[in-house]
């Protein structure tokens, strides 16, 4: 199975039909997650595009959904409020259940952040719960309605514009989120709470973080995501804040079952993350690491190269094989470290090639190993060395022919 995005829909709090998308990760799931986005936003927003997808990448699912009257789902707007946005978290958390597998962790951006401190208590399946630049009270958001706050007051409902779209806001959804009171909820939440927030966030304080962490009982961590805006419109911010979750939530849920080396291997399995051009994941057992392009050849270097993979395993292998030689011939050999350059190299300038490769007008792949061995390597070995390491089986691989075979499922 490689990465990819899955459409979904299902029974919001009203009934209305919501959007949602699932990242699933190639290979496979560790666990799933629920991500709730920021006010009047939507799925996919960078913010949730990109560590929905970092997330995929590490082997996590994700699912991130449109409230109701948001984005593509269905619904009214102006009938929603902060309780029913709760409400919301809990049908889609019941129908990942349903469908797929019940949600163990919960992130929540904004005022989603406050929705899932909100709901997470009710949900017996979360063990980790992640804020990203969250108001410690709902009724945060009040302050964006400006002047207009006394009119919804005064006649019921008011059109309020905000990022750029009107919007209809009525008293009730005002008067909801001044009855939510999240300090309560957050201390008896006992989950694992992860908060992220920008110090100089211009649209809900840093001191909101702080009130947060408070209010939290142990496990607890804080993050802060200096230079970072609200919104995470920067993606290396989003990538960031992705890594970080990838690795806290790691903690909190079950670990990866080793690889048996008695039981035939297990496929090496890459997919398209759908994050930049050539990005993708990889999964070997329980391992699990980006490889790219570079951005000189257009893409996002957030991991190594396909060539560099294979030098990786051609130096991974000869450290390997001369470590297993010298415990078998009790050598006393120092810690051993080995660099691979790769090129393409026309045949005639290939000094390591038989006379007969030489008269070739192509390329052929040179990798140049150089072996260093901690103290020194012992002059009388040198020799040996070099015919150990010549006997790695990678090097055997890249050195004769190898077939490739290939299907389509």
């Amino acid at each position: 199975m490689t990465a990819h995005t899955v459409r979904a829909e299902f029974a919001g709090h009203s009934g209305a039909k919501l959007a949602a998308r699932l990242d699933l990760p190639a290979g496979t799931i560790r666990a799933w997650a629920l991500f709730a986005h920021c006010f009047t936003c939507s799925k996919d927003t960078l913010a949730a595009r990109r560590i929905s997808g970092e997330l995929a990448s590490a082997g996590i699912a994700v699912m991130r959904f449109d409230f109701t009257g948001l984005g593509s789902s269905d619904g009214e707007f102006s009938s929603t409020n902060f309780s029913s946005n709760v409400d919301d978290l809990r049908s889609a958390a019941q129908w990942l259940e349903s469908h797929y597998s019940a949600p163990e962790i919960l992130v929540g951006h904004s005022l989603g952040g406050a929705a899932v401190l909100a709901v997470a208590g009710d949900l017996a399946s979360v063990k980790a719960v992640v804020t990203l630049g969250a108001p410690a009270e709902a009724n945060h958001v009040i302050h964006n309605f400006g002047s207009h706050v006394d009119e919804i007051t005064e006649k019921g409902a008011a059109e309020v514009k905000l990022g750029g779209r009107s919007f209809t806001i009525q008293r009730q959804f005002v008067d909801d989120l001044n009855a939510v009171h999240l300090a309560d909820r957050i201390a008896k939440m006992k989950k694992a709470l992860l908060v992220l927030h920008a110090p100089r966030d211009e649209t809900v304080g840093i001191e909101n973080a702080g009130a947060i962490f408070t209010a939290a009982k142990h496990p607890k961590s804080f993050v802060s995501l200096d230079g970072a805006d609200h919104l995470l419109t920067n993606s290396a911010d989003a990538n960031y804040v992705a890594n970080v979750i990838a690795s806290w939530a790691a903690r909190y849920l079950p670990a990866e079952t080793p690889r048996d080396e008695s039981e035939p291997s297990e496929d090496v399995v890459v997919g398209e993350t759908g994050q930049g051009k050539f990005q993708v994941s990889v999964q070997a057992g329980p391992h699990r690491f980006l490889a790219d392009e570079p951005a000189s050849v257009g893409g996002s270097d957030t991991g190594p190269t396909p060539y560099d993979l294979v030098a990786a395993g051609l130096g991974a292998c000869t450290a390997m094989t001369l470590r297993m030689y010298a415990r078998l011939k009790k050598i006393d050999l120092g810690l051993v470290s080995v660099s691979v350059r790769h090129s393409k190299v026309h045949m005639k300038d290939c000094l390591e090639c038989t006379e007969e490769e030489r008269a070739g007008n192509g390329k052929i792949d040179r990798f140049e190993r150089v072996i260093s061995v901690d103290g020194g390597a012992p002059v009388e070995l040198a020799d040996k060395i070099v015919e150990i390491a010549n006997k790695c089986p990678v090097h055997r691989t890249l050195e004769h022919d190898a077939k490739v075979t290939t299907r389509i499922e």
